[in-house]
Protein backbone atom coordinates (compact mmCIF):
# COMPACT_ATOMS: atom_id res chain seq x y z
CA UNK A 1 0.00 0.00 0.00
CA UNK A 2 1.26 3.47 -0.87
CA UNK A 3 2.23 5.80 1.93
CA UNK A 4 0.68 9.26 2.26
CA UNK A 5 3.97 10.76 1.12
CA UNK A 6 3.94 8.66 -2.05
CA UNK A 7 0.30 9.52 -2.70
CA UNK A 8 1.12 13.19 -2.20
CA UNK A 9 3.95 12.98 -4.75
CA UNK A 10 1.61 11.44 -7.31
CA UNK A 11 -1.09 14.04 -6.61
CA UNK A 12 1.44 16.84 -7.13
CA UNK A 13 2.02 15.58 -10.67
CA UNK A 14 -1.55 14.92 -11.81
CA UNK A 15 -3.50 17.35 -9.56
CA UNK A 16 -1.18 20.30 -8.88
CA UNK A 17 -4.07 22.36 -7.47
CA UNK A 18 -5.23 19.90 -4.83
CA UNK A 19 -5.83 20.41 -1.12
CA UNK A 20 -5.85 17.64 1.48
CA UNK A 21 -7.74 18.26 4.73
CA UNK A 22 -8.09 16.19 7.88
CA UNK A 23 -11.27 15.52 9.85
CA UNK A 24 -10.90 18.87 11.63
CA UNK A 25 -10.82 20.79 8.36
CA UNK A 26 -7.13 21.61 8.65
CA UNK A 27 -4.91 21.47 5.60
CA UNK A 28 -2.36 18.65 5.62
CA UNK A 29 -1.33 18.77 1.97
CA UNK A 30 -1.39 21.23 -0.91
CA UNK A 31 -0.41 21.09 -4.58
CA UNK A 32 2.52 23.08 -6.00
CA UNK A 33 0.38 25.36 -8.19
CA UNK A 34 -1.72 26.44 -5.22
CA UNK A 35 1.48 27.19 -3.31
CA UNK A 36 2.57 29.36 -6.22
CA UNK A 37 -0.69 31.30 -6.08
CA UNK A 38 -0.13 32.13 -2.40
CA UNK A 39 3.62 31.76 -1.73
CA UNK A 40 3.48 33.62 1.60
CA UNK A 41 0.60 31.58 3.03
CA UNK A 42 1.27 29.14 5.84
CA UNK A 43 -0.74 26.32 4.28
CA UNK A 44 -0.08 23.31 6.47
CA UNK A 45 -2.12 23.38 9.65
CA UNK A 46 -4.33 26.24 8.50
CA UNK A 47 -8.07 25.79 8.45
CA UNK A 48 -9.55 25.35 4.98
CA UNK A 49 -12.17 28.05 5.60
CA UNK A 50 -9.53 30.56 6.70
CA UNK A 51 -8.00 30.52 3.22
CA UNK A 52 -11.06 29.81 1.08
CA UNK A 53 -14.54 31.31 1.02
CA UNK A 54 -17.13 28.81 -0.22
CA UNK A 55 -19.89 30.49 -2.24
CA UNK A 56 -21.83 27.36 -3.24
CA UNK A 57 -23.40 25.19 -2.01
CA UNK A 58 -24.75 27.85 0.35
CA UNK A 59 -25.63 25.34 3.06
CA UNK A 60 -21.97 24.58 3.82
CA UNK A 61 -20.97 26.19 7.11
CA UNK A 62 -18.59 23.64 8.63
CA UNK A 63 -16.15 20.86 7.83
CA UNK A 64 -18.92 18.33 8.46
CA UNK A 65 -21.12 20.12 5.90
CA UNK A 66 -18.20 20.20 3.46
CA UNK A 67 -17.73 16.44 3.67
CA UNK A 68 -21.37 15.94 2.68
CA UNK A 69 -20.75 17.67 -0.67
CA UNK A 70 -18.69 14.74 -2.00
CA UNK A 71 -18.96 14.63 -5.78
CA UNK A 72 -20.80 17.96 -6.07
CA UNK A 73 -19.31 21.00 -7.76
CA UNK A 74 -17.89 23.54 -5.31
CA UNK A 75 -17.70 27.27 -6.09
CA UNK A 76 -15.12 29.08 -4.00
CA UNK A 77 -12.53 31.84 -3.98
CA UNK A 78 -9.57 33.02 -1.97
CA UNK A 79 -10.45 35.20 0.99
CA UNK A 80 -7.61 37.63 0.30
CA UNK A 81 -6.88 39.54 -2.90
CA UNK A 82 -6.84 38.70 -5.70
CA UNK A 83 -10.00 36.76 -4.91
CA UNK A 84 -9.61 34.33 -7.79
CA UNK A 85 -12.71 32.23 -8.47
CA UNK A 86 -12.16 28.48 -8.33
CA UNK A 87 -14.15 25.35 -9.01
CA UNK A 88 -13.61 22.12 -7.10
CA UNK A 89 -14.81 18.68 -6.13
CA UNK A 90 -14.22 16.77 -2.88
CA UNK A 91 -13.47 13.07 -2.46
CA UNK A 92 -13.69 11.94 1.18
CA UNK A 93 -11.17 9.59 2.75
CA UNK A 94 -12.43 6.38 4.38
CA UNK A 95 -13.48 6.34 8.03
CA UNK A 96 -14.06 10.12 8.17
CA UNK A 97 -10.34 10.92 8.11
CA UNK A 98 -10.70 14.00 5.91
CA UNK A 99 -10.80 14.49 2.19
CA UNK A 100 -9.03 15.31 -1.06
CA UNK A 101 -10.23 18.46 -2.86
CA UNK A 102 -9.19 18.96 -6.47
CA UNK A 103 -9.45 22.57 -7.69
CA UNK A 104 -9.36 24.30 -11.06
CA UNK A 105 -9.80 27.82 -12.42
CA UNK A 106 -12.80 27.05 -14.62
CA UNK A 107 -13.55 29.87 -17.04
CA UNK A 108 -11.29 32.26 -15.10
CA UNK A 109 -8.15 30.45 -16.28
CA UNK A 110 -7.02 33.22 -18.62
CA UNK A 111 -7.23 35.82 -15.84
CA UNK A 112 -5.35 33.44 -13.52
CA UNK A 113 -2.56 32.95 -16.06
CA UNK A 114 -2.23 36.71 -16.30
CA UNK A 115 -2.45 37.43 -12.55
CA UNK A 116 0.00 34.71 -11.44
CA UNK A 117 2.28 34.39 -14.48
CA UNK A 118 1.45 30.71 -14.84
CA UNK A 119 3.00 28.42 -17.43
CA UNK A 120 2.26 24.93 -18.73
CA UNK A 121 4.45 23.55 -15.91
CA UNK A 122 1.83 24.70 -13.41
CA UNK A 123 -0.87 22.41 -14.83
CA UNK A 124 -1.34 18.68 -15.11
CA UNK A 125 0.09 17.41 -18.43
CA UNK A 126 -3.35 16.06 -19.35
CA UNK A 127 -5.19 19.23 -18.35
CA UNK A 128 -7.08 20.78 -21.26
CA UNK A 129 -5.89 24.11 -19.93
CA UNK A 130 -2.52 23.42 -21.53
CA UNK A 131 -4.10 23.20 -24.96
CA UNK A 132 -6.02 26.39 -24.30
CA UNK A 133 -2.80 28.17 -23.39
CA UNK A 134 -1.17 27.03 -26.60
CA UNK A 135 -4.14 28.30 -28.58
CA UNK A 136 -3.96 31.71 -26.92
CA UNK A 137 -0.28 31.96 -27.77
CA UNK A 138 -0.89 30.96 -31.41
CA UNK A 139 -2.49 34.30 -32.29
CA UNK A 140 -0.92 34.29 -35.76
CA UNK A 141 -3.15 31.41 -36.90
CA UNK A 142 -6.36 32.79 -38.39
CA UNK A 143 -8.49 29.82 -37.38
CA UNK A 144 -7.35 29.95 -33.75
CA UNK A 145 -7.76 33.71 -33.64
CA UNK A 146 -11.35 33.28 -34.81
CA UNK A 147 -11.98 30.60 -32.20
CA UNK A 148 -10.62 32.79 -29.43
CA UNK A 149 -12.77 35.68 -30.61
CA UNK A 150 -15.89 33.50 -30.47
CA UNK A 151 -14.99 32.36 -26.97
CA UNK A 152 -14.55 35.92 -25.83
CA UNK A 153 -17.81 36.99 -27.43
CA UNK A 154 -19.63 34.12 -25.73
CA UNK A 155 -18.11 34.99 -22.36
CA UNK A 156 -18.98 38.65 -22.85
CA UNK A 157 -22.56 37.70 -23.72
CA UNK A 158 -22.91 35.56 -20.60
CA UNK A 159 -21.38 38.29 -18.44
CA UNK A 160 -23.64 40.94 -20.00
CA UNK A 161 -26.75 38.82 -19.46
CA UNK A 162 -25.79 38.16 -15.86
CA UNK A 163 -25.11 41.85 -15.27
CA UNK A 164 -28.45 42.78 -16.85
CA UNK A 165 -30.28 40.64 -14.27
CA UNK A 166 -28.20 41.65 -11.22
CA UNK A 167 -28.53 44.57 -8.82
CA UNK A 168 -25.03 46.05 -8.83
CA UNK A 169 -25.13 47.30 -5.23
CA UNK A 170 -26.33 44.16 -3.44
CA UNK A 171 -25.51 41.36 -5.88
CA UNK A 172 -29.04 39.92 -5.77
CA UNK A 173 -31.44 39.88 -8.71
CA UNK A 174 -33.01 43.08 -10.03
CA UNK A 175 -36.56 43.91 -11.13
CA UNK A 176 -35.91 42.75 -14.69
CA UNK A 177 -34.83 39.33 -13.42
CA UNK A 178 -37.83 39.17 -11.08
CA UNK A 179 -40.24 39.84 -13.98
CA UNK A 180 -38.56 37.12 -16.03
CA UNK A 181 -38.76 34.57 -13.20
CA UNK A 182 -42.39 35.41 -12.40
CA UNK A 183 -43.47 35.01 -16.00
CA UNK A 184 -41.61 31.69 -16.22
CA UNK A 185 -43.27 30.36 -13.06
CA UNK A 186 -46.73 31.47 -14.16
CA UNK A 187 -46.24 29.83 -17.56
CA UNK A 188 -45.10 26.58 -15.91
CA UNK A 189 -48.21 26.36 -13.72
CA UNK A 190 -46.15 25.64 -10.61
CA UNK A 191 -47.34 26.84 -7.19
CA UNK A 192 -45.25 29.56 -5.60
CA UNK A 193 -45.43 32.47 -3.18
CA UNK A 194 -44.22 36.06 -3.46
CA UNK A 195 -43.11 38.04 -0.41
CA UNK A 196 -42.70 41.82 -0.69
CA UNK A 197 -40.34 43.21 1.98
CA UNK A 198 -39.89 46.91 2.72
CA UNK A 199 -37.36 48.27 5.20
CA UNK A 200 -38.67 50.35 8.10
CA UNK A 201 -36.69 53.40 9.29
CA UNK A 202 -34.29 53.15 6.33
CA UNK A 203 -34.83 56.81 5.44
CA UNK A 204 -33.65 57.81 8.90
CA UNK A 205 -30.37 55.95 8.31
CA UNK A 206 -29.79 57.83 5.06
CA UNK A 207 -30.77 61.17 6.61
CA UNK A 208 -28.62 60.83 9.73
CA UNK A 209 -25.62 58.77 8.60
CA UNK A 210 -25.56 59.34 4.85
CA UNK A 211 -26.04 57.22 1.74
CA UNK A 212 -22.86 55.23 2.36
CA UNK A 213 -24.45 53.89 5.53
CA UNK A 214 -27.62 53.20 3.60
CA UNK A 215 -25.67 51.20 1.02
CA UNK A 216 -24.06 49.18 3.82
CA UNK A 217 -27.51 48.42 5.26
CA UNK A 218 -28.88 47.33 1.88
CA UNK A 219 -25.92 45.02 1.28
CA UNK A 220 -26.31 43.47 4.73
CA UNK A 221 -30.06 43.00 4.31
CA UNK A 222 -29.60 41.37 0.91
CA UNK A 223 -27.11 38.93 2.43
CA UNK A 224 -29.54 38.06 5.23
CA UNK A 225 -32.29 37.42 2.71
CA UNK A 226 -30.10 35.06 0.71
CA UNK A 227 -29.27 33.20 3.93
CA UNK A 228 -32.97 32.88 4.81
CA UNK A 229 -33.92 31.41 1.44
CA UNK A 230 -33.22 28.19 -0.42
CA UNK A 231 -30.92 27.90 -3.40
CA UNK A 232 -33.81 27.68 -5.87
CA UNK A 233 -35.61 30.70 -4.39
CA UNK A 234 -35.16 34.23 -5.71
CA UNK A 235 -34.15 37.40 -3.88
CA UNK A 236 -34.56 40.59 -5.89
CA UNK A 237 -34.11 44.25 -5.06
CA UNK A 238 -36.93 46.05 -6.85
CA UNK A 239 -36.63 49.55 -5.41
CA UNK A 240 -34.53 51.70 -3.12
CA UNK A 241 -35.26 49.71 0.03
CA UNK A 242 -37.77 47.22 -1.37
CA UNK A 243 -37.11 43.54 -1.97
CA UNK A 244 -39.13 40.68 -3.40
CA UNK A 245 -38.61 37.04 -2.39
CA UNK A 246 -40.03 34.32 -4.64
CA UNK A 247 -40.40 30.85 -3.12
CA UNK A 248 -40.81 28.17 -5.78
CA UNK A 249 -43.07 25.31 -4.69
CA UNK A 250 -43.60 26.77 -1.20
CA UNK A 251 -47.13 27.90 -0.28
CA UNK A 252 -47.35 26.62 3.29
CA UNK A 253 -48.40 29.59 5.42
CA UNK A 254 -46.76 28.28 8.60
CA UNK A 255 -43.38 27.88 6.90
CA UNK A 256 -43.65 31.26 5.19
CA UNK A 257 -44.61 32.95 8.45
CA UNK A 258 -41.58 31.39 10.10
CA UNK A 259 -39.29 32.65 7.35
CA UNK A 260 -40.77 36.14 7.66
CA UNK A 261 -40.33 36.18 11.45
CA UNK A 262 -36.71 35.04 11.23
CA UNK A 263 -35.96 37.52 8.49
CA UNK A 264 -37.47 40.47 10.35
CA UNK A 265 -35.66 39.48 13.56
CA UNK A 266 -32.30 39.27 11.79
CA UNK A 267 -32.85 42.61 10.01
CA UNK A 268 -33.60 44.26 13.37
CA UNK A 269 -30.15 43.38 14.70
CA UNK A 270 -27.95 46.54 14.73
CA UNK A 271 -25.70 46.91 11.70
CA UNK A 272 -22.27 48.46 12.37
CA UNK A 273 -21.11 51.37 10.22
CA UNK A 274 -17.78 52.80 11.33
CA UNK A 275 -18.20 53.84 14.95
CA UNK A 276 -21.99 54.05 14.54
CA UNK A 277 -24.76 51.48 14.36
CA UNK A 278 -27.71 51.42 11.99
CA UNK A 279 -31.01 50.23 13.41
CA UNK A 280 -33.84 49.32 11.07
CA UNK A 281 -36.71 46.88 10.84
CA UNK A 282 -38.83 45.45 8.04
CA UNK A 283 -42.43 44.79 7.12
CA UNK A 284 -43.56 42.07 4.74
CA UNK A 285 -46.59 41.03 2.74
CA UNK A 286 -47.07 37.70 0.97
CA UNK A 287 -49.34 36.64 -1.87
CA UNK A 288 -49.88 33.03 -2.97
CA UNK A 289 -50.28 31.89 -6.54
CA UNK A 290 -52.97 29.47 -5.35
CA UNK A 291 -55.27 32.41 -4.54
CA UNK A 292 -56.05 32.49 -8.26
CA UNK A 293 -58.42 29.89 -9.69
CA UNK A 294 -57.57 31.16 -13.18
CA UNK A 295 -56.01 34.13 -14.92
CA UNK A 296 -52.95 34.48 -12.69
CA UNK A 297 -50.76 37.37 -13.80
CA UNK A 298 -47.61 38.91 -12.33
CA UNK A 299 -48.98 42.44 -11.95
CA UNK A 300 -51.97 41.32 -9.89
CA UNK A 301 -49.86 39.05 -7.68
CA UNK A 302 -47.36 41.85 -7.04
CA UNK A 303 -50.21 44.21 -6.18
CA UNK A 304 -51.65 41.73 -3.69
CA UNK A 305 -48.29 41.34 -1.96
CA UNK A 306 -47.94 45.14 -1.95
CA UNK A 307 -51.38 45.55 -0.34
CA UNK A 308 -50.48 43.00 2.35
CA UNK A 309 -47.16 44.75 2.95
CA UNK A 310 -48.72 48.14 3.58
CA UNK A 311 -51.37 46.58 5.75
CA UNK A 312 -48.49 45.28 7.88
CA UNK A 313 -46.93 48.74 7.97
CA UNK A 314 -50.20 50.37 8.92
CA UNK A 315 -50.63 47.82 11.72
CA UNK A 316 -47.42 48.96 13.40
CA UNK A 317 -44.53 47.79 11.19
CA UNK A 318 -42.16 44.87 11.82
CA UNK A 319 -45.00 42.53 10.91
CA UNK A 320 -45.90 40.06 8.18
CA UNK A 321 -49.35 39.70 6.63
CA UNK A 322 -50.72 37.36 3.98
CA UNK A 323 -52.97 38.91 1.38
CA UNK A 324 -56.63 38.17 1.86
CA UNK A 325 -59.54 39.23 -0.31
CA UNK A 326 -60.89 42.61 0.71
CA UNK A 327 -57.65 43.67 2.34
CA UNK A 328 -57.71 46.77 0.18
CA UNK A 329 -60.36 47.98 2.61
CA UNK A 330 -58.26 48.78 5.68
CA UNK A 331 -61.19 48.10 8.01
CA UNK A 332 -61.04 44.39 7.13
CA UNK A 333 -57.34 43.94 7.74
CA UNK A 334 -56.45 41.35 10.38
CA UNK A 335 -52.95 40.19 11.36
CA UNK A 336 -52.05 36.79 9.96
Amino acid sequence: MLSMQEISSIANEICPMHVVINHEGRITGVGPTLRKLRPDTEWLGSRFFRIFDLARPRRVRSTEDLMKTAGAKLHLNFRDAPQTCLKGVLAPFPEGKGGFINLSFGISVLEAVRDYDLTSADFSPTDLTIEMLYLVEAKSAAMEASRQLNLRLQGAKIAAEEQAFTDTLTGVKNRRAMDHILNRLIASGRDFSLMHVDLDFFKEVNDTLGHAAGDTVLQRVAKLMVQCTRQNDTVARVGGDEFVLIFEGLIDRIQLSGIARRLIASIEEPIPFGDKTCKISASAGTALSTMFSAGLDAATLLNQADVALYAAKNAGRARHFFYQPGMEDKDTVKPI
